[in-house]
């Protein structure tokens, strides 16, 4: 399976943000068949015993056309969320995108109107320094 060009950057900023990659795909089956998400991390918060764990599928929205990318990753987060919600229920599905890609096409109302009606939950990560910028839940 080919990783996302930008997938050992956003590992690393996972990591500086202080989670634990446990996963480099992390595999989900349903009956009889298994799909990949890119990450599967974790982060034991001091409050708590049992900690947060997250799974992170990332999208470079490289192509020609970002709404074809958009309609690829939707189909892909919706899935892999359902898929997540049955088998792994604690575990929260997050799409990663650059910084760029969040400044410029998800600020067009085609891109919020997915955001918001699919609720999508992004990590925003500077590809450049590899970190971190924003959380959306």
């Amino acid at each position: 399976m080919a990783k996302d060009i930008y997938h050992n950057r956003v590992r690393t900023a996972l990591e500086k943000d202080g989670w634990t990659i446990t996963d480099e795909l992390f595999r989900l089956t349903i009956g009889s068949r298994s799909v990949y998400i890119d990450l599967g991390a974790e982060k034991l918060i001091a409050a708590e015993k049992a900690g947060r764990k997250i799974a992170i599928e990332i999208k470079s929205f490289l192509s020609p056309s970002p709404v074809n990318d958009l309609e690829s990753a939707l189909g892909q987060y919706i899935l892999y969320r359902d898929a997540l919600k049955r088998s792994q229920s604690e575990r929260i599905l997050y799409l990663a995108i650059s910084n760029e890609v969040y400044l410029d096409f998800f600020q067009e109302e085609i891109a919020q109107m997915v955001v918001e009606s699919q609720q999508l939950k992004l990590i925003i990560f500077d590809s450049n320094k590899a970190e971190v910028v924003k959380w959306i839940d």
